[in-house]
């Protein structure tokens, strides 16, 4: 083993002992050593304890521990340490930029347990709860994660989405008469990004060639036959394709959907496909409706578009309010008022619902029972007080490790409407984790099933569930579920909404917002809705003032 190998073996062992409040000398003295066995001008590999002893810094206790990780690879105080320690939590500090103390605070007093909640927390304003935190550092915490997760090639569209339109507004100026499009995952509003792929309809790659070398947005760019390649500065590949116009639509057609979709539709057509002048032609010579790009994921909708019964998709202009939001009553940042106010003359919105954090959740500031009085006494205020407009009491009850949420009844029947979410104990086997929710589900007070599976894209799976029984719950209780738009989060997955759907189970594009500019995160939301072929006759916060209110009166316990 190398020296560098041996340092971040000791240096990990330090911030661990910090991490777990070790005797402060002894952190002191391992973390020295790292840093010497780091600089020694000879290898330590091979060496003796007594010789190891005697290298300055290290000592009779600590060149055991040496002799220890060079004859086994590891050490028996270290392995010790990793055993009582989250896996995510030792990954969070390998962030750089994090110190042991830090983690020592999320962990402990947060109750974060890895980089994915670490990163949905900082979404949600909680880090500057904890003592020693800031916004500064929270979103430098938030910086160093994005560069993180960039480090896999893959990334949430709302990080790519930006930068994206204004490389096509650069490729809009070099290119202003022709034709131009997105394609490939971002056409698709795929809620993951590998690669950002353009279309232009013209040959005249050299001139594109050498207006991108010159841009401020793609680095590293290359010319490889009719494709300009390049990527985003946060590392996302772009691949421009230049074609001839007469070949345009179909190239575009090609490079929108899937390879398992592109042959569906082909397969359908009688004669060779050779310059059509649009998409909709494609798809009508293979006896097809056109098809939204977001439709264009495998087979599912080509049955539909062939009996031209494909579903009228949801519009962001289609939502008339917005359900599941935190104020400063929990872990928001802004007041009722404020996100009420936002709503109605920014987003002219007709109804927000406000669901703050119920007691369990102690990290997020939860509601007591007395604190659920005193803010719904001011909603009642505030509705007064508003004209053209309705804030719904509402409460984001935790699922607890039972499936019965954390008020009693009388409490309960108190709210307009509840959002029942799980956000502890994430790690139950798929059957324990589907009886949690559905014993949740069935409770006569639980309106929305909130993010069913908790997943936090690109960092954290989601505990595992059989998504036929917990939507057949809900169809059979009523309970509608919900579309999390938060970008990070997008749970229900598209890929189960037709299934809920088909069972008569409504959706609900919910923002989850801890701020006014959450509200706005709405969009990704009704992207994968659009996915998932959703109408807005399915839509919970599509429905006016008027009409939702029948439904929480119909819903709500007599």
């Amino acid at each position: 083993m190398e020296n560098k190998p041996v340092a971040r073996t000791l240096r990990l062992l330090s911030q661990l002992m910090e991490l777990h409040e070790a005797n402060p000398f002894k952190i002191k003295s391992i973390a020295n050593a790292a840093f010497k066995v780091d600089k020694l001008p000879f290898p330590i590999a091979g060496k003796t304890v007594a010789e190891l002893e005697k290298i300055d810094g290290i000592g009779k206790s600590l060149a055991a521990k040496i002799a220890e990780l060079l004859e086994t690879g590891t050490m028996t105080e270290l392995q010790e340490m990793l055993d009582k320690t989250p896996e995510g939590v030792v990954e969070m500090m390998g962030i750089k930029g994090i110190g042991s103390k830090k983690v020592a605070t999320i962990w402990k007093d947060l109750g974060i347990e890895n980089v994915g909640e670490l990163y949905y927390a900082c979404n949600e304003n909680r880090l500057i709860e904890a003592k020693g935190f800031g916004l500064k550092t929270q979103d430098e915490i938030r910086r160093l994660i994005e560069f993180r997760m960039a480090g896999n090639g893959k990334f949430l569209y709302a990080q790519v989405e930006e930068e994206g339109k204004l490389l096509m507004d650069e490729i809009k100026g070099i290119f202003p008469e022709a034709l131009k499009h997105f394609a490939g995952e971002f056409r698709r509003l795929n809620e993951i990004i590998t690669e950002l792929v353009i279309v232009v309809g013209s040959l005249n790659k050299q001139v594109a060639f050498d207006a991108l070398a010159k841009s401020n947005i793609l680095q590293n760019v290359s010319l490889n036959g009719d494709h300009i390649g390049g990527e985003l500065k946060n590392g996302l590949l772009v691949d421009i394709i230049c074609v001839d116009k007469a070949q345009y639509y179909k190239e575009l057609f090609i490079n929108t959907g899937t390879d398992e979709h592109v042959e569906a539709v082909m397969a359908l057509m009688t004669e060779e496909l050779d310059e059509p002048s649009s998409e909709e032609f494609i798809y009508q010579k293979a006896g097809l409706a056109w098809m939204q790009p977001e439709l264009r994921e495998g087979d599912t909708f080509i049955d539909r578009a062939a009996t031209k019964k494909l579903p009228t998709l949801i519009t962001y202009h289609d939502l008339k309010g917005t359900l599941h939001n935190h104020s400063t009553w929990s872990d928001g940042v802004n007041t009722v008022e404020e996100m009420a106010l936002y709503c109605r003359d920014v987003l002219k919105l007709q109804y927000l619902g406000m669901c703050d954090h119920s007691k369990s959740a102690f990290y997020a500031k939860g509601l007591s029972i007395e604190r659920v009085l005193q803010q719904q006494e001011e909603i009642d205020h505030l509705n007064k007080k508003l004209e053209g407009f309705h804030i719904f009491k509402g409460i984001e009850s935790d699922i607890l490790n039972d499936g019965s949420l954390d008020y009693p009844d009388e409490i309960l029947q108190r709210f307009d409407f509840i959002v029942a979410s799980v956000h502890s104990n994430l790690k139950m086997a798929e059957d324990k984790a589907t009886a949690r929710l559905i014993k949740a589900i069935e409770n006569p007070y639980t309106t929305i099933l909130g993010h069913p599976t908790g997943r936090l894209l690109l960092s954290r799976k989601g505990y595992d569930i059989d998504y036929k029984k917990v939507i057949d719950a809900c169809a059979a209780n009523k309970v509608i579920i919900e579309i999390n738009a938060n970008p990070v989060r997008l749970d229900l997955d598209w890929r189960w909404h037709q299934y809920a759907l088909e069972k008569g189970v409504m959706l609900s594009i919910n923002p989850d917002a801890h701020r006014t500019s959450g509200f706005l995160d709405m969009e990704y939301g009704v992207n994968v809705a659009r996915k998932g072929g959703l109408s807005k006759e399915m839509c919970l916060n599509a429905l006016s003032l008027d009409e939702i209110k029948k439904v929480f009166e119909t819903k709500k316990p007599k």
